[in-house]
């Protein structure tokens, strides 16, 4: 009787008959939903996906889910969490159902977007040229010119490209009556695409079969057209296009680095550029270059600290200059963060049928500037429909954090007293009618659930005009209440299929035609240069420090006496570089993984998912073992579990990272830092004075054991041993192989040779190596391994002087 009503459900679900959906989903009443209509049968783009869940147990889906997790994780999607408690990096929320929109319905969704793209083109080139929407009255003069967003030295600057706007996005929600609304415009410096993209590849993997059998519009052409636009604008054969991100602690930092590993562009911070000549130029360790596109990732009033705000330390001097000089394009245009004020979408419509003459297809939601005297009365009199928040802000007023207030909450003696609020604020305040947003099935404590929703789209300005992404994502409340939809606030993430009824096209970012160019070395900005030298350094000088604390540990754990002379001969030397060995895992240790993974942070576009968890996971289990490990037998124990994750970490590294001139920059700072960690060991280890025992412990420290053993007929001494860690050269421990490794890493970098002589930092890594080649071992003193390690630092130093300033 079971299987026979089960067959009934599915078939109710495919004729799209069904009247109460699988799972017992009961969507909200009054509320518009997105799976069921309003006589409660499921709407045929859900029919197939629906039938497809009814034969999935609750086991199968929450296997399907983990995969999605499980990618997401892998691939170190994150944004970063504000509160009271302070900053922290969340995993990316995902709601794993995604929601589905017939083809049709996007179409004409799409339409109404693509005219108010063009709409707020001629808003923003008015605002910063003829101002005649203030002189003919459809802007109030207050709303620009107390705008903390209008920014008066773009006034003016009319865009190299020729257009202000290129890349967009919109809030949109769907209101009780099935109708879609605008929430929120975004000009500003629109996130969330790459997280879109992210989404939609995380939701592929827990139903594979579903899309696969789904004709489900791919995201691929939209991305490919619009770098393909970004590309166009490039001034001759060494313009550049670039991804301006704040850095690492901004909230969509991951987002910034993956958008620019995705279509190829540089992604630089604000100390990366510089101006020259009204031409905005990137340091890199072949010298200045063009930029000849800028898409801009970070607030525009942040972006010039010469003209726009001095206290920025994120932005270049001179890029508004720049601007105005037209040697650049920005993308969007400094100062179109203007277009996303709150009071804006009062006066939308009317300056739609002033420029275009013709109405919104897609409305705003009913907005009210409390500035002027019947506008403050509709409000009053209607305030049980209204929330109240800042005109000039630009989040939507479910993503405010509590700035608006929602008149039917108000007791009635603050109702009284709304009149007079809004007479002496009214130019700063906006009414906004409360709008209940529809639903869309979340599963939620196994079985799917209604929950709020709105959709983030994207759109792009390609060669064509305005395209529209085909799906975005869909932002879903954590409950009933629309202010918990913001990721602050808890929400979370769904994939949008726009679904056809007929195949729709592969897209690929591979060019069609066998065409390409590469990109010549000297493209390496100079800080990223510096963080992956200094990644280089840390990494290595960690797996030193693991080296010798495990060599100590284990004798600890035989004679169990710190002071035997040779534990404490190491504990000394451990002491001069600040690492305590009665501490089982050192908190220098530790810095040093942190500042490896800092740094890697910094390169996240140069840096593969599976290098940047295998750090993460070396410096997690590093804190792990910070309690509860023993000195001794334990804690050498621990230091060989986290040698083989470095291990692991510097394989991937070497295996899977192209030779390119960022490879060289990691390499060598490896090489310098492991060449100084055996310069300084031998030092100190290999003299006449050295304890019993120092010569073997330098030996296990250098890995060269077995070596030593297979390559000399004698016991352990002082010169074989210096023979095999100082001179070998083919001994990846020794001085020399590092000498060797640096010279010719040095070689391949831009300007090695400057007018057909060596740099500066080409000779001295020359004379460094041609002076250790032709040591002996009797040569080797005390003396010969302080000047070395003072020569390797100088060396470093005159490496960042040439290539890292």
């Amino acid at each position: 009787m079971g299987r026979k009503r089960a067959t009934e459900r599915r078939d109710e679900v495919k004729t799209g008959t069904a009247k109460a959906p699988v799972f017992a989903y009961r969507p909200l009443p009054g509320v518009a939903d997105e799976m069921v209509d309003n006589t409660g049968a499921v709407r045929p783009v859900w029919q197939n996906f629906l039938s497809a869940l009814t034969r999935m147990t609750e086991e199968g889906l929450t296997e399907r889910f983990a995969r999605a997790d499980r990618y997401l994780r892998d691939a170190g999607v994150f944004y970063r969490a504000y509160g009271t408690a302070g900053v922290s990096e969340r995993n990316w929320p995902i709601s794993h159902i995604p929601v589905l929109i017939d083809e049709r319905e996007w179409q004409a969704l799409s339409e109404g977007l693509q005219q108010r793209a063009d709409l707020l083109e001629s808003v923003i080139a008015d605002i910063y040229g003829d101002s005649r929407l203030v002189s003919e009255g459809l802007l109030p003069p207050a709303l620009i010119a107390a705008n903390p967003e209008f920014l008066r030295p773009l006034v003016g600057v009319k865009p190299a490209s020729g257009h202000y706007l290129h890349f967009l996005a919109f809030e949109v929600g769907r209101g009780p009556d099935g109708n879609w609304w605008v929430l929120a415009d975004r000009a500003q410096a629109p996130s969330g695409a790459g997280f879109a993209l992210e989404t939609r590849v995380a939701t592929t993997r827990a139903f594979s079969d579903i899309y696969a059998e789904t004709k489900v519009h791919r995201l691929a052409s939209f991305f490919g057209a619009f770098r393909d636009a970004l590309l166009g604008g490039k001034r001759g054969a060494e313009g550049r296009v670039a991804v301006l991100t704040p850095g690492p602690a901004n909230e969509t930092y991951y987002e910034h680095a993956y958008i620019a590993r995705y279509l190829g562009f540089m992604l630089l911070e604000g100390e990366d550029i510089t101006v020259v000549n009204d031409q905005l130029m990137v340091r890199t360790v072949a010298g200045l270059r063009p930029i000849s596109v800028l898409w801009r990732r970070l607030d525009a009033s942040y972006a010039d600290p010469l003209e726009l705000n001095q206290r920025s330390h994120i932005g270049t001097p001179g890029l508004v200059e720049a601007l105005r000089a037209q040697t650049v394009t920005i993308v969007n245009a400094l100062g179109s963060g203007i277009l996303e004020t709150r009071a804006l979408l009062a006066f939308m419509p009317t300056i739609c049928r002033h420029l275009r003459g013709e109405e919104l297809k897609l409305p705003s939601i009913a907005t009210w500037w409390c500035g002027q005297k019947s506008e403050r009365e509709h409000v009053a009199a209607n305030i049980e429909k209204m929330v109240i928040g800042p005109a000039y802000s630009c989040m939507p007023f479910f993503d405010d954090n509590g700035q608006s207030v929602l008149g039917s909450t108000l007791r009635s003696t603050a109702r009284d007293s709304i009149a007079d609020w809004l007479a002496a604020e009214g130019n700063k305040l906006v009414g906004q009618e409360v709008v209940t947003l529809s639903t869309t099935p979340a599963w939620v404590n196994g079985k799917l659930t209604p929950r709020p929703m709105s959709l983030r789209v994207f759109a792009a300005r390609t060669e064509n005009g305005w395209q529209i992404m085909p799906g975005g994502f869909a932002r879903i409340g954590s409950g009933d209440d629309v202010a918990a939809i913001a990721m602050q606030a808890g929400g979370s993430a769904a994939d949008v299929w726009i679904v056809s009824d007929k195949p729709v096209e592969a897209h690929t970012l591979l060019p069609a035609e066998e065409t390409f160019t590469r990109n010549m070395p000297g493209s390496l900005p100079s800080r990223a240069a510096d963080n992956l030298f200094w990644l280089g350094r840390y990494i290595e000088r960690a797996e030193g420090a693991l080296r010798i604390l495990r060599a100590w540990h284990g004798r600890f754990a035989e004679a169990a006496d710190p002071n035997q002379p040779l534990l404490a001969d190491v504990s000394a030397y451990l002491a001069a570089i600040d690492i305590d060995t009665k501490q089982a895992v050192p908190e220098n240790l530790l810095r040093n993984i942190d500042s490896a993974v800092y740094s890697a942070s910094n390169i996240r576009d140069r840096f593969s998912p599976d290098g940047w968890l295998a750090l993460n996971d070396l410096a997690k289990t590093a804190r792990r073992f910070k309690e509860g490990v023993k000195p001794g037998d334990d804690a050498s124990h621990a230091m060989t579990i986290l040698l083989r994750k470095l291990a692991g970490f510097a394989g991937l590294v070497h295996e899977n990272m192209y030779r390119f001139t960022g490879w060289r920059f990691l390499s060598l700072g490896r090489y310098i830092e492991r060449g100084l960690h055996m310069t300084r060991l031998l030092g100190h280890m290999s003299g006449p004075d050295a304890p019993d025992g120092a010569l073997d412990m330098l030996l296990e420290i250098g890995d060269s054991v077995m070596t030593h053993r297979r390559r000399y007929n004698v016991n352990t001494a002082r010169l074989t041993v210096t023979d095999l860690l100082a001179l070998d050269p083919l001994n990846p421990r020794s001085i020399l192989f590092q000498m060797n490794e640096i010279h010719r890493e040095v070689e391949q970098l831009p300007n090695a040779y400057v007018n057909g002589q060596m740099s500066p930092f080409f000779r001295e890594a020359m004379r460094l190596h041609s002076g250790l080649a032709v040591m002996t071992p009797e040569a080797m003193t005390g003396e010969v391994y302080q000047q070395l390690a003072r020569e390797l630092e100088r060396l470093s130093d005159l490496l960042a002087r040439t290539y890292l300033g």
